[in-house]
């Protein structure tokens, strides 16, 4: 039945956004659908009726975009991804300026029309390399390691679980990042906010005395290079080296996590150093060359990652493998974008990045793919915003395989209060930035449960992911 206070659906209809949900609860008993990890709706309709004078109707709430971190975090990745030109030339994925952008090419829009003409997953066998699949029991060889979701308004701003370092064993939470190759935690921080790691405490800790920094998106971190015994439930690396960190920028010191756990490929380490789990493979410690990530939204915990497994209950579907172009980070080829029926062809290389929030691609692909969303326009920055009555289908397509995104990841919630307008998530690098290079990231893997393998020479694989439900 519907609730019979009119006065409190009146307040309701005038209340800031701040006070709206708990009038929310209040009206219906329910919690509201931000925090029970629903997500975002374009249209929230709130059911109501006036038992005096027997009116009912709906409530349309559409929650307000929170500028703040998204705005840092298009500035953030622009940092975090500077040299990314530099990383990708040797093996041939950067733009040649001399060529024809594929964008204005027919042959390449008919080609990738073709690619894109449905929105399934086409269906493969779950693996075709042993996995082990875990349940409520690990096996020895696998760790399945539980992420707590840093949420912030509409965002999912970072995922981050417990390791543990030294001997004896110190617990510590990391930022899981795919984007980055480097493990480093606070160590003798003077300025820092965080829990440290205490090496004095540590029989197996050495500082090698080398200088240790790396920029991230987020900040800058610096220190000494240092080594020590790093381990996830039974898995355990013997003389990880990682980041000694005594200084942050204050980007850092906003974070609740610890530290960060790097798991891209070695080869762009700042340390010059194997990654955690590139050190885990080498010491035979994992049952299988990869591991898994599942990522809950607007859930601050159920999100986890699978070290040398795969949890079949976070999926609802088959694996499809997308091969690796370049193991630096997990570089994909991404060859098109699919909104509303309409194929965008992108022929881009594509890092999936578990460490950042949203998706980012060339300005020229982020133009026509609003072009095909009703009421679409730029509001600068590398920012779209598009009607809020519209409801747009719009899947990234890896390897000629389309993959859809959730709409509930994608509106980032109305321009400012009475507009009709809501941003997008899908936001433009700028004509600066490396034009064959898109950044996708936790917008589209809380809908696609990711697999990081290293066999096979390098592939990651995509099931559709229980967060769905």
């Amino acid at each position: 039945m519907y609730t019979s206070y009119l006065s409190l659906t009146l307040l309701f209809l005038l209340a800031p956004e701040a006070a709206a949900w708990p009038l929310y609860s209040s009206l219906t008993g329910r919690t509201p659908p931000i925090a029970s990890g629903v997500g975002y709706l374009a249209k929230l309709r709130l059911p109501f009726r006036s038992a005096a004078s027997n009116i009912t109707g709906t409530i349309d709430i559409v929650p307000l975009f929170d500028a703040k971190y998204a705005e840092r975090e298009l500035q953030d990745v622009l940092k975090k991804y500077a040299n990314v030109t530099d990383i990708l030339k040797d093996v041939g994925l950067v733009s040649d300026p001399s060529i024809i952008n594929p964008l204005n090419n027919a042959e390449a829009r008919a080609g990738s029309a073709t690619n894109l003409s449905g929105t399934s997953v086409s269906a493969e066998a779950h693996a075709d390399v042993l996995i082990p699949l875990v349940n409520a029991n690990p096996t020895p060889q696998a760790a399945n390691d539980p992420l707590t979701d840093y949420i912030s308004g509409m965002l999912d701003l970072e995922y981050f679980g417990p390791l543990n370092l030294g001997t004896p064993k110190q617990q510590l939470t990391f930022d899981i990042d795919t984007g980055s190759a480097d493990l480093w935690i606070l160590v003798g921080c003077d300025t820092c906010n965080n829990r440290q790691f205490e090496s004095t405490k540590s029989q197996t800790y050495r500082d090698t005395k080398q200088l240790f920094s790396v920029t991230y998106g987020s900040g800058q971190v610096s220190g000494t290079l240092a080594r020590d015994t790093v381990s996830v439930g039974s898995l355990t690396a013997t003389t990880q080296y990682f980041g000694a960190v005594n200084q942050v920028s204050d980007d850092f010191n906003e974070t609740p996590s610890d530290g960060l756990v790097g798991l891209a490929f070695g080869s762009i380490a700042s340390s010059g150093r194997p990654t955690f789990f590139e050190t885990l493979m080498s010491q035979g410690s994992v049952a299988a060359p990869l591991f898994s990530v599942f990522l809950e939204r607007k859930q601050m915990h159920g999100s986890e990652i699978c070290f040398g497994c795969y949890d079949m209950t976070k999926a609802i579907g088959p694996i499809t493998w997308v091969p690796v172009t370049s193991k630096t980070y997990w570089a994909v080829s991404m060859d098109g974008v699919l909104v509303n029926g309409h194929p965008v062809a992108t022929l881009l290389t594509a890092a999936i990045d578990t460490g950042t929030t949203l998706i980012y691609v060339p300005e020229i692909v982020a133009r026509q793919v609003y072009e095909h969303i009703p009421g679409a326009q730029s509001i600068g920055n590398g920012f779209y915003s598009y009607n809020c009555s519209s409801y747009p289908t719009i899947s990234l397509s890896f390897g000629g395989k389309a993959f859809r995104l959730s709409m509930q990841d994608f509106n980032l919630g109305r321009l400012s209060p009475g507009s009709n307008q809501c941003v997008g998530g899908i936001l433009s690098l700028g004509n600066n930035f490396e034009s064959s290079f898109a950044i996708i990231g936790d917008e589209f893997l809380k809908s696609w449960y990711s697999t990081y393998d290293y066999s096979h020479g390098a592939r990651v694989g995509f099931s559709p992911s229980v967060a769905n439900q």
